[in-house]
């Protein structure tokens, strides 16, 4: 970080926003990458040749946008701030770099365009929605900033206080690994914590045994179970009821108290935070059944 690529980056990063009068919200987001050699680390891990179509969620003034275009076919870069993109169309422009389709939107509201790869430093207030949103395209890979926290929830392992809704959602369909950590002093403006770069591969096996229709379901349930991680798995289901059916109170307890099958009874009775995945899949497709006769 203290080398002279990396204070050039910063110095660059802080002339422009000067130039345009422009002052980061921390609250959007606005946490720039100003540590060249992790810029580069990151664009590296993506493996990128020029077939690839890049999609970038925040690119802000371009500190990724750029170097990815130049290194793939096309980068599809979504930024919400318009400001902050009439700046980077500009310097698209003085780069002479015109393989970027360059969106002024919400990334959560907005149809992706065709893409294979994902590269970017995420906005992280949208961490969250943002990936699951991934999980409905298809894609090669992806390599994203996360917070460091959030990145280990990724990948929390059944047991752990990182167990939760979002390593669940991810376990059918996606292999996370954390590639590197990134300090926080690596950022302007400082953000609170440390980041980390995850890589997200698609399980294609996995996606084959699994269709969507199933898929759906049991990400009601995980939605459901999540909400109450402490409970048993009836009392979560009781309580979050309105998620996975029209059913009240009474007639969703009847239902399940009416079950008699050893092993959905076993698994009623598990701790959200002991209960897999598969366990959660097996459970969800079957009481989506009962639950509706």
């Amino acid at each position: 970080m203290n080398s002279d690529n990396s204070s050039s980056l910063s110095k660059t990063t802080k002339a422009i926003l000067k130039e345009h009068g422009i002052t980061l919200n921390k609250n959007l987001g606005q946490n720039y990458l100003i540590d060249r050699n992790k810029r580069d680390q990151i664009i590296s891990f993506g493996n990128l040749t020029k077939k690839d179509i890049v999609l970038e969620i925040g690119p802000g003034i371009g500190t990724l946008t750029i170097e990815l275009a130049k290194r793939a076919k096309k980068v599809i870069a979504i930024e919400q701030d318009s400001n902050i993109c009439q700046i980077l169309e500009e310097r698209l422009k003085n780069e002479n770099i015109d393989n970027v389709e360059l969106i002024n939107d919400d990334a959560l509201n907005v149809e992706f365009p065709k893409f294979n790869k994902i590269i970017a430093n995420l906005p992280y207030q949208i961490s969250s929605p943002i990936t699951f949103k991934f999980l409905n395209y298809d894609f090669q890979l992806a390599i994203l900033m996360y917070q460091k926290e959030f990145a280990s929830r990724m990948n929390g392992k059944v047991g752990t206080k990182d167990y939760s809704r979002l390593s669940a959602m991810l376990y059918f369909k996606c292999d996370v690994e954390t590639l590197t950590n990134v300090s926080a002093e690596s950022f302007i403006p400082k953000p609170k914590v440390d980041s980390s770069v995850v890589k997200l591969t698609p399980k294609i096996s996995e996606l084959t045994q699994i269709n969507e229709d199933d898929f759906k379901i049991y990400s009601k349930y995980v939605q459901a179970l999540f909400q109450h991680r402490n409970k048993k798995v009836k009392n979560a289901l009781i309580d979050s009821r309105h998620i996975i059916t029209d059913l009240d109170k009474k007639e969703i307890k009847n239902k399940l108290n009416s079950i008699n099958q050893k092993k959905i009874e076993e698994y009623l009775s598990k701790r959200i935070t002991t209960i897999t995945p598969e366990e959660i899949l097996y459970l969800s497709l079957k009481l989506n059944s009962i639950l509706q006769e």
